[in-house]
């Protein structure tokens, strides 16, 4: 054997959705702050985001956390999220899925009960309770960065659709977020093909009517992601949701190519922003729990804890409480011989082919 590359990771699921955890072979990388660290990745180290997301080693619906030294005194750890086709700035699931690593395997020690982590992400620094019992996480809740609604419910017109109405908003990435009735979907797992088509197309749109860039920081733009809204199935849950994770570019004159796949799990982010402009029209208020459900049946617990200010937009601090599960432990090596050491898309799955 001729063995290189070598990468420890745990890999876990938080409320259903996938979250590989990579914990060794991988020292540090260049940055003086987590978010530069993350744009070093981005522009000069992509491989690693390709190698563990593409096949063989990953696929569509996988997410994948790098565990660094942080940069920020006082922070237990740093992380860089990467997807399909981004770097995110914050996850919800991710942050719950890399919380639940360190303290279960031991990266950072734990008491019986409650602990405070401190992580650095690239959206900024973020406090992490996690409830602990005999070795294992049973919640995990954070502290998100402020989240907030950038526009309420204008007009934006999709080809094929017409006029849909639609938020944009901020909670930790940028969010278009429209209801599901507008396109006689109910937010079922059966209906998962259309609502990725659905939200593509509006994500699409959106992204040229509407255009949003992050007053703090302007490399942050969007949307990058589109969020289907619908009442709830569950009697405990407030609002229903599904958030569309792209797989590729849309083209807009080949069909096949409207890809993505369904975040499975609440959505910590998608939930934010949701919060968010729920709280700009007065629907949901300061220490009031709302339970956000997915399309799996599996809930989230947000909550606003204060107002904010970003920029010109008025704001609200929020948190996401949700739970884990690790599923496995590997070792992922790329062999010298090896075709795709950068892995590969194919269009049965993907909506396009890349040989890598």
């Amino acid at each position: 054997m001729n063995l290189g590359k070598l990468i420890n990771a745990v890999d876990l699921h938080a409320c259903g959705e996938p979250g590989r955890v990579i914990t060794g072979g991988v020292l540090d990388v260049p940055g003086e702050t987590m978010y530069a660290k993350m744009t070093h990745l981005r522009d000069h180290a992509d491989d690693l985001r390709l190698r563990m997301l593409r096949e063989p080693r990953g696929y569509p619906a996988a997410n994948c956390n790098l565990i660094l030294p942080p940069t920020t005194p006082g922070a237990h750890a740093g992380f860089v999220i990467m997807e399909q086709v981004e770097y995110p700035p914050m996850s919800g699931s991710n942050t719950i899925c890399v919380a639940t690593a360190l303290t279960e395997t031991g990266m950072v020690p734990t008491v019986e009960g409650l602990n405070i982590l401190r992580l650095d992400t690239p959206a900024g620094l973020i406090e992490v309770e996690v409830e602990m019992r005999a070795g294992k996480a049973l919640s995990v809740r954070f502290m998100n960065v402020p989240a907030f609604a950038v526009h309420l419910d204008v007009p934006v017109e999709v080809r094929e659709l017409g006029t849909v109405r639609v938020d944009v908003a901020w909670g930790g990435m940028f969010y278009v977020i429209a209801d599901a009735a507008q396109f006689g979907l109910r937010v079922i797992p059966d209906e998962g093909r259309d609502l990725v088509r659905v939200g593509e197309m509006i994500k699409a749109a959106t992204q040229e009517q509407y255009p949003a860039v992050h007053p703090e920081n302007p490399d942050i733009t969007g949307p990058t992601i589109a969020e289907l809204s619908a009442p709830p199935t569950r009697a405990d849950a407030h609002r229903k949701n599904t958030v569309i994770v792209s797989t590729g570019k849309l083209d807009w004159d080949r069909p096949a190519t409207w890809t993505g796949t369904l975040d499975r799990s609440p959505c910590g982010t998608g939930t934010c922003a949701k919060m968010a402009t729920l709280y700009a029209r007065g629907q949901l208020g300061l220490d009031q729990d709302f339970v956000h459900e997915g399309i799996l049946g599996t809930t989230f617990v947000g909550r606003l804890h204060r107002t904010a200010q970003v920029g010109p937009y008025p704001a609200v601090v929020p948190s996401i409480r949700g739970q884990a599960w690790i599923t496995g432990f590997a070792q992922y090596v790329v062999d010298a011989t090896d075709p795709f050491p950068r892995g590969y898309t194919l269009g049965d799955l993907w909506g396009g082919t890349e040989l890598g």
